[in-house]
């Protein structure tokens, strides 16, 4: 059995894209900070980034409320997770910029995860080469959780060739599927953003909430140093399936040498 150990100690998570599943993946990660405080644990600080503010469209659809129309995304969960579990969650409304946003000299101490909806964020979360980035993503009704730490493919090649059972690079999304960072095709749906899609039913209300369960075991994980096996996660709404290809180089090599 290979694992992902990239010998790493989570400083800072940062979680960009506070929307349908950037806010549930927030809501967990709030949950295990309290949960490791309470173990007497340390648990890594939490930044919330997201430019967007709470419409009537998000209410029921995200995790927000009427009373919440109006205010900053990022700053409504702020104050709501540090108000009932005693944390200190900061928010940022601006669009990300990983020169900007990640100031910490060691970015291999930061988690970086993307709940992002359009190319330009990706392309940001893309630029921040060292940081372990966990990426989501969704449609219709399936999606998937990326976990990588690296864009270099020759990083990852060299490491496939040395037939290590113990893994510290894994692809990240951008390098696994550089469609991401791309602009979409000009079809009106693809257009929209998560609420809209859903509005116009043309997103399942709850595949935003599959997709988060999903990163935040995978945050788990990584918080309570659990093994990793697996580099994604693809899951289908439909059949209610997921599928997790493992850590080995029959998985890895296709998406590297397509």
């Amino acid at each position: 059995m290979n694992l992902f150990n990239p010998h790493l100690h989570l400083r800072e998570m940062v979680i960009v894209g506070a929307g349908g599943t950037g806010a549930q993946i927030a809501r967990s990660v709030a949950r295990m900070m309290y949960d490791m405080r309470r173990a007497q644990l340390d648990p890594p600080l939490l930044r919330l980034i997201d430019p967007d503010s709470v419409t009537e469209k998000n209410v029921g659809r995200q995790l927000f409320t009427a009373a919440d129309v109006g205010q900053p995304k990022a700053v409504v969960l702020m104050r709501r997770f540090n108000l009932a579990l005693g944390l200190d969650v900061s928010a940022v409304v601006e669009p990300f910029e990983a020169e900007r946003h990640l100031t910490s000299r060691h970015h291999s101490s930061v988690l970086l995860i993307g709940a992002v909806d359009n190319e330009r964020a990706r392309q940001q979360l893309a630029a921040a080469e060292g940081v372990l980035w966990l990426d989501c993503g969704n449609f219709t009704n399936a999606g998937q959780v990326v976990l990588g730490n690296t864009g270099q493919r020759e990083r990852v090649l060299q490491q496939l060739a040395a037939n290590t059972p113990v893994y510290r690079y894994l692809p990240n999304a951008a390098l696994l599927f550089p469609q991401l960072l791309e602009p979409e095709p000009p079809v009106v749906p693809s257009l929209l953003s998560c609420a809209d899609l859903m509005a116009v039913g043309e997103q399942g209300l709850v595949v935003n909430d599959l997709i988060a369960a999903i990163a935040s075991q995978y945050i788990w994980k990584l918080l309570y140093r659990q093994p990793i096996q697996s580099f994604a996660s693809f899951i289908d709404g439909d059949s209610l399936a997921v599928r997790s290809p493992m850590i080995c180089r029959d998985e890895l090599l296709p998406y590297l040498t397509a």
